[in-house]
C-alpha cells in the first residue's frame, strides 16, 4: 500500500482546498499573470512534436502550454479535481488520475518513453516522503535514454535539496544542469529555488 501524498492529505482535512487551488490559477490567469516560465524552459528544450509528460500536472496550466506549442502531452495527477480542470481548461493533452509512486502508462495505453519530463508547483515535497525514491524511478522508467526530467521546487518544504539529488542518483537520474530560476538562472549554495534538469544514470 502506498503512503498517501501530503497533497491528498491537505484534500482530505480541507475539501476545499482543490477548489482554492484551481481558482486561484484561473485568477492568476484572467490577471494576465505569466503562468508560462516552467513551459517555455521545457519548450526550449524539447525537439517540435516531442513527447512530453507533466509529472503532477494540476490543473494543466504547464502541459496546456506545451500542448499549444505543438508537442504530444500527457498529464498525470493524482487529485481527480485538478485533473478535471485540466480537462476544461487545457483540451488537448491527455489527462490522467493516477499516484505518480505507481505510475505505469503502456498499462493504460499510453505509449512511452517520453522525450521529457517535467515535473513543476512544488510537485515533489507534495509526495509522501517514503514515495520519493519510487517516484523519481517510476519517472526514469517513463523516459528515453537519452530523455530528461526537469523537477522544480522551493526551500523549505522539508526535503532538502541534497537528499532531493540522493533519491534522484537512487531512481537512477544524475543531474545534467542545477539552476535557481525556470528563466535559467545559475544555482548557488545559498539559493532558495531548484530546477534541476536530470538525465538517466
Amino acid at each position: 500500500m502506498v503512503e498517501t501524498s501530503i497533497w491528498m492529505q491537505k484534500v482530505a482535512a480541507d475539501p476545499g482546498h482543490s477548489r482554492w487551488y484551481i481558482e486561484r490559477f484561473r485568477a492568476m490567469a484572467r490577471a494576465g499573470d505569466d503562468l508560462a516560465g516552467e513551459a517555455r524552459l521545457v519548450d526550449a528544450m524539447a525537439p517540435r512534436g516531442a513527447r512530453i509528460l507533466d509529472a503532477g500536472c494540476g490543473p494543466g496550466r504547464v502541459g496546456g502550454y506545451l500542448a499549444a506549442a505543438g508537442h504530444q502531452v500527457v498529464g498525470v495527477d493524482v487529485d481527480p479535481a485538478l485533473i478535471e480542470a485540466a480537462e476544461q481548461d487545457h483540451p488537448g493533452p491527455r489527462w490522467l488520475v493516477g499516484d505518480l509512486a505507481e505510475l505505469d502508462l503502456p498499462a493504460r495505453g499510453i505509449t512511452e518513453p517520453f522525450d521529457l519530463i517535467v515535473s513543476a508547483g512544488n510537485v515533489m515535497t507534495f509526495l509522501a516522503p517514503s514515495t520519493r525514491v519510487q517516484v523519481l524511478a517510476r519517472l526514469r522508467a517513463h523516459l528515453r535514454d537519452d530523455g530528461r526530467a526537469v523537477i522544480g521546487f522551493g526551500a523549505g518544504r522539508e526535503y532538502e535539496y541534497p537528499q532531493f539529488l540522493d533519491d534522484a542518483a537512487a531512481g537512477g537520474l544524475t543531474p545534467d544542469l542545477l539552476l535557481s530560476t525556470w528563466d535559467v538562472r545559475p544555482f548557488t549554495d545559498d539559493s532558495d529555488f531548484l530546477v534541476a534538469v536530470l538525465r538517466p544514470a
